[in-house]
């Protein structure tokens, strides 16, 4: 069977990573590792999940480094599996959908855990909702392929995707999925979304959390992503990688 790489970038997550590893481990019936990439959280998440002792996890405490793309570009260095994915380690996203998107990696090569396609949801407050739908409509209008959830971050795919796609190297929160799903959509790579019900945490604080106006600034770093990939396309990545 193959193995299975699910990655958890964390910040101050130690009332919830116990919770998600074991949800992970129930649900996912394959061989599976779990790396844990904490941006030296002081909850100590990195010690908390150390001390795990349900199945095989790897923990990495990143020290004078943060970031959410960051954190899982080093997972993805340390990853063995075939397939690969990541998602919250906040519990806002279900570990119980995961079969189900990989049952769908049999014919397709990413699945996105998708809040917006028929069945999903979006349980969040109403501001938060609105912005990441003109998000949406506006990565869809501009990058022009149908998909739903452009900045969802719950997504799993095969490893070998990364043989022609390099994971976007820029800094940043969910502009680095719009542009990796962007690019793979480009390469063209089968993507398929699975609904799910996104919920805001219950405990704990985030990579992402902010009040109305960092989240409003960290919207329109998505927008200004988007309209970059339209423009531009993968050029500014090139310029990175030469």
């Amino acid at each position: 069977m193959q193995m299975i790489s699910v990655i958890l970038p964390t910040y101050n997550e130690s009332k919830n990573i116990i919770n998600l590893m074991d949800a992970l481990f129930k649900n996912i019936n394959q061989p599976l590792e779990i790396i844990v990439v904490d941006d030296d959280s002081p909850d100590l998440t990195w010690e908390v999940a150390g001390k795990y002792s349900g199945g095989k996890i790897k923990v990495i405490r990143r020290e004078g480094e943060r970031g959410l793309a960051t954190a899982i570009r080093r997972g993805l260095a340390e990853a063995s599996g075939d397939i690969v994915g990541w998602m919250d380690a906040d519990m806002s996203m279900p570990a119980e959908i995961i079969p189900a998107m990989l049952k769908n990696l049999a014919d397709h090569d990413l699945v996105i855990g998708s809040r917006y396609v028929s069945g999903g949801r979006d349980a969040r407050g109403s501001f938060r909702v609105a912005t990441s739908r003109v998000i949406n409509w506006m990565a869809g209008l501009f990058l022009g392929f149908a998909i739903k959830d452009y900045d969802s971050g719950f997504i799993f795919l095969k490893k070998g995707v990364f043989d022609k796609v390099t994971f976007p190297a820029r800094e940043g929160y969910g502009e680095y999925f719009i542009e990796l799903i962007y690019k793979c959509k480009k390469a063209g790579f089968k993507i398929k979304e699975v609904p799910y019900t996104f919920k805001d945490r219950e405990r704990g604080e985030s990579k992402t959390s902010a009040g109305p106006i960092k989240f409003t600034l960290l919207g329109l770093g998505y927008i200004y992503r988007i309209i970059s990939l339209r423009l531009f396309g993968d050029s500014k990545k090139e310029a990175v990688d030469a």
